[in-house]
């Protein structure tokens, strides 16, 4: 015999179920248009009829549409719309072209059903989808609009533009350019690749909750391009469509002035939550160097994004958004990457040291650096085999000359060490940079050889890289040192092995030693702490080394002007677009601590006010005196428990800090 609580409960749920069921029959659900003509443009959908309300009841964001129930790409929960509360409402969303057709469907959902083990990236609940309300028609895109997710990148070579792009067929597609928008008379034919489910690695990447067809990706090559000149561009065929028309600028071979737009870190915005953070600074900072990019006018200029590019981390649908979302630029310049963390990292990646079992984990969700070596295409023909069916991952390390500057990039995911061939070609790259043509040299890669956040996890790392490759840096007079990973920006006196170089301002003699930079700020929001006093590692007291110039709270990106005679690095912040922090380092090497103008508009003009002006090296001559006696107790100290980090014989004494 049954006991009668089992049958009371079972009533409960019957009961329970039976609500559910006559709910889900008077909810409806619409949406505004059953096509969209391109990504980017909004739909509406509406709904009513649903009975007691919850605040969890929320709106699944499905593409394809049959797609499992729990295979959503995102979410929007209704109690975001006005009103929910009567059991009608409405959301209005952009949506990513990716080659299928969408669905939206509303699920209840209430506080008893929450389950802690079914989390998301910050370890919010993911919503569950017991009880089914209601679903929308399909809504698909318009064919015949021509490819997306256009951008350009260098090839290495004097009068080449690369452009890549995805279609969803894979069919013959070509680059029709030219100098007048009327007058496209040069065509480029491209070649296609793409990479399938079985070429990831590991979940989410490899499964049905993460993998969506990234279509099919089109690399072409646009050739004798004239030096400086503004070029136009369509992408696309007859019988599929044409994009809409770009243009650009061409480099100028041996030109006097390179001017560059660089961060790390940056992902994409998304307009819902989903299974993983996304980064909605990304917005602000493409919206700034938009604004620079028209600034500079007919200046040929390039972007450089130094690993963390997407942060997919084997959702698929946050690639498809990223190229999207960076379109606008990088339709216009160069869009140059190094590999990051949250590309490549795996648990079986073949280059994985004892040393580095904490360094390396599984940042890249899957991915194993295949679409991250599918969608982008970097100068030469660095690779790695991954051990799997997964083709090579490539774009690796590479160099390239741009104006007066010579750029390296090299991956620090990857055998770095001596013997290894990034080694091999990190040593004579830099030998052999012809210094009178490019008097600056700029290396960049993803974790940083030096920083002061908390970072302790990436010690054995770091060791490393100040053991092998700083000599490198030092002994080839490297101008700067850029670096990702730690999400502030962070500016350091030209350092080698802990100590501060001289100035040289007043006659003593110096040595041109690497100016590091961190500037992994541009779009990712987990903000580590400064590192503590060693005898205060759970109190929040960060102090500055003398080492360290700079530390910045602000989202941003850097600007790089440089001309035959000086080099200006400038930290932009996201929050007011204006500079906050300006190095200059002359072509001898010299490193002057701040001050300095910034990029000039194409009439000569300076492009944006900002808050550092020549009266900057004043304030840090005068003002330093009262700022290394507010904290000479710490420095004092601080040299005392470590004549690594000190600087004795350098004037470096500007400790500056703006936090938010």
């Amino acid at each position: 015999m049954i006991p009668l609580h089992v049958i009371a409960f079972l009533l409960i749920q019957s009961l329970s179920h039976l609500f559910i069921q006559s709910s889900s029959s008077q909810v409806s659900i619409s949406v505004s248009s059953r096509s969209i003509p391109k990504s980017g443009d909004p739909i509406t959908i509406k709904w009513s009829g649903i009975s007691s309300p919850s605040h969890l009841d929320w709106l699944g964001i499905y593409t394809p549409p049959n797609s499992a129930h729990r295979h959503f790409i995102g979410y929007i929960f209704l109690s975001s719309s006005p009103g929910w509360q009567s059991g009608s409402g409405s959301v209005t969303i952009p949506l990513i072209n990716m080659r299928s057709d969408y669905q939206f469907r509303i699920f209840h959902w209430t506080e008893s059903e929450i389950n802690p083990e079914k989390t998301d990236h910050d370890h919010n609940p993911l919503p569950r989808t017991k009880h089914l309300l209601a679903e929308s028609e399909p809504v698909s895109f318009e064919q015949g609009r021509g490819p997306e997710q256009v951008h350009l990148a260098l090839t290495g070579r004097d009068g080449e533009m690369r452009v890549m792009f995805v279609t969803h067929d894979g069919k013959e597609n070509s680059v029709k350019y030219g100098s007048a928008r009327n007058h496209l008379d040069k065509v480029a034919g491209t070649e296609v690749s793409r990479y399938e489910r079985e070429d990831m690695c590991d979940a989410p990447a490899n499964d049905s909750i993460g993998w969506r067809d990234p279509g099919f990706i089109h690399d072409g090559v646009m050739t004798r391009l004239a030096n400086g000149k503004r070029y136009y561009y369509q992408v696309g065929s007859d019988s599929g469509g044409w994009s809409t028309m770009y243009s650009f600028v061409s480099p100028i071979k041996d030109s006097n002035e390179t001017i560059a737009f660089l961060f790390g870190d940056m992902g994409t915005a998304t307009p819902y939550s989903t299974f993983v953070r996304t980064q909605e600074e990304s917005i602000s900072t493409i919206k700034w160097i938009s604004r620079d990019i028209e600034a500079i006018g007919n200046r040929p200029a390039l972007i450089s994004h130094i690993g963390d590019i997407s942060y997919a981390r084997g959702y698929s649908w946050l690639w498809d958004n990223f190229f999207y979302q960076i379109e606008p630029i990088a339709s216009k310049l160069p869009y140059m990457v190094c590999i990051g963390n949250h590309e490549y990292d795996w648990p079986l990646q073949p280059w994985k040291p004892d040393w580095s079992n904490g360094v390396y984990g599984k940042d890249g969700g899957g991915e194993c650096g295949v679409p991250y070596s599918r969608r982008l295409h970097m100068p030469g023909n660095s690779s790695e085999p991954t051990g799997t069916r997964a083709p090579a991952t490539r774009n690796l390390y590479f160099s390239f000359d741009m104006g007066v500057v010579h750029f390296v990039y090299f991956s620090t995911e990857t055998n770095f060490l001596p013997g290894s061939k990034q080694y091999d070609f990190l040593k004579n790259d830099l030998e052999s940079v012809n210094r009178t043509k490019t008097p600056y040299v700029v290396v960049q890669g993803h974790r940083p050889m030096y920083t002061t956040s908390y970072e302790t996890r990436d010690r054995p790392f770091r060791e490393r890289l100040l053991e092998h490759l700083e000599p490198l840096l030092v002994k080839n007079n490297v101008t700067l040192a850029l670096w990702g990973h730690v999400h502030r920006y962070e500016r350091f006196c030209p350092l080698n092995n802990f100590t501060c170089g001289s100035l040289g301002l007043e006659g003593e003699q110096w040595k041109a030693y690497p100016v590091h930079v961190v500037i992994g700020m541009a779009g990712q929001d987990w903000q580590p702490i400064w590192q503590p006093r060693s005898d205060h590692l759970t109190d929040p007291i960060f102090p500055q080394p003398v080492r360290s110039l700079y530390r910045g709270g602000e989202f941003g990106y850097v600007r790089l002007n440089a001309n035959r005679e000086k080099l200006t690095l400038s930290y932009v912040g996201n929050h007011d677009g204006e500079v906050h922090d300006v190095v200059e380092i002359l072509a001898t090497g010299q490193v002057l601590n701040g001050g300095g103008l910034d990029i000039a508009d194409d009439k000569g003009s300076v492009a944006v006010y900002h808050k550092v002006d020549s009266r900057f090296s004043w304030y840090v001559r005068i003002g330093s005196v009262l700022v290394l006696g507010a904290f000479v107790g710490y420095v004092l100290g601080f040299i005392s428990r470590s004549r690594r980090e000190g600087s004795s014989g350098s004037r470096w004494t500007a400790v500056k800090n703006e936090e938010t």
